[in-house]
């Protein structure tokens, strides 16, 4: 990783990796923008990610423009590192982007669409 990124925020990491998580299990993100989040949470380029994942360049950045439908068995390599699991998900809401995410985030006095979506739920 190149030592000029600033400290990660912990914090901030955390509840974008929940946003994700619940985006995710609503079925609001593609495969290809799950994936794509999650590697730019790790903070690692495409390049880094493929090798640590035992994948192609060219193969994850297939996935991460939906141009490609990866096997249960690569859908693992990158899911297992985020303590997550292949399984079926109901296909509900519209989906929402990394950018969306990553804004939402950014403002605190604005209200997440997936938080409201989860209050109004609960």
């Amino acid at each position: 990783m190149d030592k000029r990124r600033k400290a990660p925020d912990l914090s901030h990491e955390r509840k974008l990796r929940q946003e994700i998580y619940d985006a995710m299990a609503a079925g609001r993100m593609s495969v290809g923008q799950a994936v794509a989040a999650m590697r730019r949470i790790s903070r690692l380029t495409q390049p880094e990610f493929a090798k640590h994942r035992g994948l192609s360049v060219q193969s994850l950045r297939l996935i991460e423009s939906d141009k490609t439908n990866p096997t249960i068995d690569t859908l693992g390599k990158i899911a297992s590192i985020f303590g997550l699991q292949v399984g079926f998900v109901p296909k509900t809401g519209s989906s929402i982007s990394w950018q969306q995410l990553e804004n939402d985030l950014s403002e605190p006095t604005k209200q997440s669409p997936l938080s409201a979506s989860i209050e109004h739920r609960e």
